[in-house]
């Protein structure tokens, strides 16, 4: 069965086949999105209303675009609610920049991606753009997997409200609400919002989910200006779910949670667990957006953005020392007291601010644009701690760190078209300085340290046009700087550098659409995952020496007739640490060459959509992933196995009056298979996050205009 399915999912993975495609939605001429169709890279572009809309009942972004090309999707809590991550060519989120409108998104810090802060961010998107690789020079930091810049919709030249509202298994609901208020003064300005919350108590025990989100957009058009500003974020409070089980509860309760539990005297017991064991951020971020054209041929995009974020997590710390919280021992009989139990609450309370510009120019046989950015992130982590057995420790603060980290960067781009050709250059020069210092000193928590980095980053390519199709060639030099934990556990910490080479093929037969691409990236200390996790969940990271990731990714789509369409990716991939070294007890050990952790050698997605009618469409969504390791030894005691999931999608679309109605059906795990896509190693052993079986979601679309 595995062999039959070596193809993948739906239209909206190719994306050749989707500007062929003559039923697309009409969705706003985006300069980037324009560009970037042309360029010699691998790429998708996704449109979100009709291709993501009928599974967009409550699940994560990452979740939502797990069957496109080359992409894992994880979920801590199991069903793809709450803190969920994905890997493209095997790259963890810190490997992937992601931006919004363009400002990025990536923590400056940590360099990760948390959309549990902006849920149901889908709603509010009309395209999500996917360059795997290397790509093109964009703002934010490097990519060493893929970029995936999301675009907000605008508001409709009409008013409108609609509400979504769905209902699944584990409790898990949504309900949201948006409006538009159409063209006013003088068919000019047009405003639309958002509010949307998502409730789930979790596959995995006690992994809640209660999370809220709001989007604002006014938009302003008069000749060649268009301002808009947005407004959008969301408060998440999530039960913790990071710490994943060990092998053998896996196998007999693979739902159970170690987070939050509290043991007897001896540490023998579980007596119970602490009911607050959560995370709770609040996330908003402001974007002024100013379009200007400039006579004809050029055409200015300037971003002025805000983001600001605050919160904290929190747990139950059973018979500490007093002197991990710079607390004095207490007296009690005569007797010193050493050891209590503490709730500890660490903050982080962070502002990223910053502009991004674009200069766009459009000439006969010439297309070039000109970008900068300025950013600065200003982090304050503190911990608060409190006494459980002693009410008058309250709310002591016992240690306090900042972190100051500024990025200038710049690039010019340049499309040049002779005859068949079309020849591509990008120069990109980034500078970044990080500062973080102590400010109280607290056990384990934060450093002192200056560290600056200077890239240039250059890449070139060239297409050569086939009729309704292209062949590419392209290279691209990148550097990546390490982030703050890689810093932490070691100041030597070395930047990654990556050489990549793609070419590939884009080409229309007739009723089918192909894409091929062949793939060689080549690293110089690459930060791969251990497999070790830090004490927030997040994996840790150590420079590799040299390694590679080479493979060839596939991508069809068959329009067979009216009623039926057939798509699919495949990737095949090798992925590499060469004379990968490991120190333990015994000293320095070279295993050689090893496989990358969590790179798999095969993906696969295949799709198969039914429209009996023009208003109902059923498809089913299958994927299979190759085995992976959780660390870069090749033990195959810290393997997971491979796996196959089919999904199934039910749509109906109807109208009553002026009411656009739909309802939408999704089944996860249709046949209820028992796998894990995720895990971690603890003390040499293998620790599994797991994956809800079958479980579904029902939702229903009303659309008032």
């Amino acid at each position: 069965m595995k062999g039959l399915f070596f193809l993948g999912l739906t239209a909206s993975s190719l994306a050749f086949a989707q500007t062929q495609n003559p039923d697309s939605l009409k969705i706003r001429e985006i300069e980037a999105i324009n560009f970037t169709k042309r360029l010699p890279v691998a790429k998708e572009i996704i449109n979100v209303q009709k291709d993501v809309d009928s599974r967009n009942l409550g699940q994560d972004l990452p979740i939502l675009l797990k069957n496109q090309t080359s992409v894992i999707s994880t979920s801590d809590a199991g069903n793809g609610v709450g803190y969920t991550g994905f890997r493209i060519r095997g790259v963890g989120g810190s490997g992937i920049n992601v931006m919004m409108n363009g400002v990025p998104y990536n923590d400056s810090e940590s360099q990760g991606t948390f959309f549990v802060n902006v849920p149901d961010l889908t709603s509010s998107a009309s395209q999500i753009l996917i360059q795997r690789g290397v790509g093109t020079s964009n703002n934010g930091v490097s990519a060493f997997g893929a970029s995936i810049n999301v675009i907000s919709k605008e508001p409709e030249e009409k008013f409108y409200f609609k509400t979504d509202d769905s209902y699944g298994s584990f409790n898990t609901y949504k309900y949201s609400a948006e409006v538009g208020s159409g063209k006013f003064w003088k068919n000019r300005l047009s405003v639309m919002g958002r509010y949307t919350h998502i409730h789930s108590d979790g596959y995995i025990d006690r992994a809640s989910s209660n999370l809220h989100s709001y989007n604002f957009t006014a938009l302003f058009e008069d000749g060649k200006t268009k301002l808009r500003l947005m407004a959008f974020g969301g408060k998440e409070k999530t039960y913790q779910a990071w710490n994943g089980i060990d092998r053998e509860t896996w196998k007999t309760d693979p739902k159970f949670n170690i987070s939050g539990a509290i043991y007897d005297a001896n540490w023998e017991n579980i007596v119970g667990f602490y009911d607050n064991e959560t995370d709770n951020y609040r996330q908003n971020h402001y974007q002024l957006f100013w379009e200007q054209g400039i006579g004809e041929k050029w055409n200015l995009e300037t971003t002025l953005h805000y983001t600001k974020g605050k919160g904290y997590y929190e747990n139950y710390k059973q018979s500490d020392p007093f002197s991990r919280y710079n607390l004095p021992n207490l007296i009690e009989g005569g007797q010193a007291v050493e050891y209590s139990d503490f709730i500890r609450k660490k903050w982080l309370n962070n502002d990223f601010y910053g502009l991004v510009s674009t200069l766009y120019g459009k000439f006969d046989y010439l297309d070039i644009n000109f970008g900068v950015v300025v950013n600065q992130y200003y982090g304050r982590h503190f911990g608060n701690v409190t006494g459980v057995f002693y009410p008058q420790i309250d709310e002591h603060e016992y240690y306090r760190n900042r972190s100051v980290k500024n990025e200038a960067a710049g690039f010019a781009k340049a499309l040049i078209r002779v005859n068949q050709f079309e020849f591509f250059g990008d120069l990109q020069l980034r500078h970044i300085d990080y500062d973080t210092k102590i400010i109280t000193q607290g056990d384990y928590e934060g450093a002192d340290l200056n560290r600056n980095w200077l890239f240039f980053n250059p890449k070139a390519g060239v297409n050569y046009n086939i009729g309704k199709g292209k062949v590419f060639l392209s290279y691209a030099h990148a550097h990546r700087e390490p982030n703050r934990d890689d810093l932490f556990a070691n100041n030597d910490t070395e930047a990654e550098k990556l050489h990549d080479f793609e070419a590939g093929i884009e080409k229309q037969f007739g009723i089918l659409s192909l894409t091929a691409n062949l793939y060689y990236m080549y690293y110089v200390n690459q930060l791969v995952l251990t497999g070790e996790l830090n004490n927030v969940g997040a994996f840790i990271r150590a420079n590799s020496g040299k390694s590679y990731r080479r493979g060839i990714e596939i991508g069809a789509l068959a329009k067979l007739s009216r009623q039926w369409e057939v798509s699919g990716n495949l990737t095949l991939s090798q992925n590499r640490n060469l004379d990968f070294k490991i120190e333990d007890e015994s000293g320095v050990k070279d295993l050689g060459n090893t496989q990358t952790s969590f790179s798999p050698d095969v993906i696969a997605n295949l799709g198969l959509k039914f429209s009996p009618t023009k208003n109902f469409q059923l498809a089913f969504m299958n994927q299979y992933v190759g085995k992976q390791y959780l660390d870069n030894t090749e033990d195959k005691n810290l393997q997971l196995e491979d796996y196959f999931l089919t999904d199934f999608n039910a749509q109906y679309q109807f109208k009553i009056a002026n009411n656009d109605i739909a309802l939408k059906l999704l089944v996860n795990n249709l046949f209820n298979k028992k796998y894990v896509n995720n895990g971690a190693v603890w003390d040499g052993s293998p620790y599994y996050f797991s994956q809800a079986g079958t479980n579904f979601m029902f939702g229903i679309s009303w659309k008032i205009q």
